[in-house]
């Protein structure tokens, strides 16, 4: 995976854009959307955000903020099994695709992003 091409073609604002729209479809959906706190969407959103800067720009504010990543341990008190993972991955895909990334650049970032979510599995 080419980070520095991605980063050249989203750029922090695409980032921005690419997590809001991922955050409205979470908002809407019976699966996904009770797994996240009710009053803490604008904080949920801004950490992926900041995780999705850092990984594929390599900005640090994501590190000063929150430490080391450590996405497994973060995520253990949900429950996340096959639905979803898979669930997770079709709204970041709509996400990216809403966003017209380049279908290359939104293939590696799947490809990517289906390797966490199945790592983040845990039921």
């Amino acid at each position: 995976m080419d980070e520095e091409k991605i980063w050249s073609e989203i750029g922090p604002d695409g980032f921005e854009r690419i997590t809001a729209a991922f955050y409205q479809g979470v908002r809407r959906d019976s699966l996904l959307g009770p797994m996240y706190p009710a009053d803490d969407w604008e904080g949920a959103e801004h950490r992926l955000a900041l995780f999705l800067k850092f990984r594929f720009g390599q900005d640090q504010t994501y590190l000063e903020e929150r430490g080391h990543p450590r996405l497994r341990m973060r995520h253990m008190p949900f429950q996340i099994g096959e639905a979803e993972r898979d669930r997770w991955l079709d709204l970041m895909a709509s996400a990216l695709e809403s966003e017209n990334v380049a279908p290359d650049t939104r293939e590696a970032m799947m490809t990517f992003f289906s390797g966490v979510a199945d790592f983040m599995r845990n039921r």
